[in-house]
């Protein structure tokens, strides 16, 4: 099916099937002065974002939450494309000779976040960054006989508190946490060197928790007696700009693809990636989309791999993954082809200048953040409570606060900037702090 617009004699034919003279008769109905009469005169040239907000009827909140969900700009293609109705309300693609476009869009997404991650496949997607870190531990347990599973304390607590009830029934496997250093928020590489054993798995997320970089050559120079380990990225647009997690030779890199054209909204739904060597590929969970070609010779595609209880005998199956995140997935790949590797990179250089701007403006105030590590678009700093009833009362949401998972970080709130956070939106934090 062509997608190119009408042209006039199609138009003309169309209008006089419906008995009408001129495209304005279908909105008779809208009364005149809701109606625009002349042509939108709009300043620029603008970016899309800039007009965006031009066109907004209120200014946007001013907010530095993140912590595993961020805000950032979705273009316009993105919600275009989502919403057309063979995407949006497409479920399986149990039957490739119907699912042709959903099993390219699962193939060309894997694509991406081999290319961004420097991985050999990738699976059609997790439930979220959490399941994925989670089931990426079971793979460990399941290839390599590890009996004890070592996560970075500096791994979202959420992430962690996911892993810790899959393999709560697990008796057999410890789970260990290994401390990050109370000045620099990186990992305690002491504390790890001590705990590594050749039975155990060991993840740690880059950038952290506290949006450290990790010293990840030194972490990966000890990983070679240990069993099996692998990388975390929550915040996916880090990818366009920090070195590939897959150069470290990890066995796998899970994390959280939400940013990539999926809005926060209310917590939901998210992307988890689950990306991992060739060698796992059969021991990977989720699916895989694969291309072909049929009895024809022409371009095709199919699930290549699915590995899923209801594809194979419950006992065989290596998860009870039983979904991929389609819309998000489709979501993600729009999102990577609208704004490319330039984009992408120039996407993470905005969020990585705003953040050291406002770490200046604090600065010169005589406000430091918590830890002195390296940073990529998230910092921990000490927030009060009279701030905070402050920042409630001006709307500001100034970070999400961190003490309840951390208690010895008092008053401890991770603050991220992300490219919609603006020169005003910083100068508005600096004032109630």
């Amino acid at each position: 099916m062509s997608f190119v617009s009408l042209n006039q004699e199609e138009k003309k034919k169309l209008l006089d099937t419906l008995g009408i003279h001129d495209t304005m008769e279908l909105f008779e109905t809208i009364p005149r002065e809701f109606l625009l009469e002349k042509g939108l005169h709009v300043p620029g040239p603008y970016d899309e974002q800039t007009i965006e907000s031009m066109f907004s009827v209120e200014p946007s909140s001013v907010v530095f939450a993140g912590g595993g969900i961020y805000r950032h700009h979705i273009p316009a293609m993105v919600e275009a494309i989502a919403a057309r109705q063979e995407f949006y309300t497409s479920y399986t693609p149990y039957q490739p000779e119907l699912s042709q476009g959903t099993l390219q869009v699962i193939f060309e997404y894997q694509s991406m976040m081999t290319r961004l991650t420097h991985m050999d496949v990738s699976n059609a997607s997790m439930y979220d960054g959490a399941t994925a870190l989670a089931e990426a531990c079971l793979m460990a347990i399941r290839t390599k006989d590890v009996d004890k599973i070592l996560l970075s304390k500096a791994i979202n607590p959420s992430y962690r508190s996911v892993t810790r009830t899959y393999l709560r029934a697990m008796g057999d496997v410890e789970i260990e946490e290994i401390p990050f250093d109370a000045i620099s928020g990186r990992i305690d590489l002491d504390a790890l060197r001590n705990a590594l054993t050749r039975r155990s798995a060991f993840f740690i997320q880059n950038p952290n928790f506290f949006g450290i970089i990790e010293p990840m050559d030194e972490v990966a120079s000890m990983m070679k007696d240990v069993a099996f380990w692998g990388v975390v990225v929550t915040e996916a647009v880090s990818l366009g700009i920090m070195r590939p997690p897959g150069d470290y030779g990890p066995d796998v890199v899970v994390g959280e693809a939400q940013s990539f054209g999926n809005p926060p909204t209310a917590g939901g739904p998210l992307l988890g990636f689950f990306c991992t060597r060739n060698e796992y590929v059969r021991r990977m969970p989720g699916r895989l989309a694969g291309l072909t070609r049929d009895k024809d010779g022409r371009q095709a595609f199919c699930l290549t791999l699915a590995t899923r209880e209801q594809h194979i005998r419950r006992e065989k199956a290596t998860s009870n993954i039983c979904s991929n995140q389609g819309l998000c997935v489709l979501r993600a790949a729009a999102y990577l082809s609208s704004v490319g590797p330039l984009g992408l990179r120039a996407i993470a250089e905005q969020c990585a200048y705003g953040t050291r701007y406002l770490m200046s403006l604090l600065k010169n105030k005589g406000i430091e953040s918590v830890f002195t590590g390296p940073v990529f678009n998230e910092f921990v700093l000490r927030i009060g409570e009279g701030s905070l009833e402050k920042a409630k009362e001006e709307g500001i949401v100034p970070g999400i606060r961190i003490d309840d998972f951390y208690p010895e970080i008092t008053d401890g709130h991770l603050i991220t900037v992300t490219e919609l956070n603006s020169e005003r939106d910083c100068k508005c934090l600096l004032e109630i702090i």
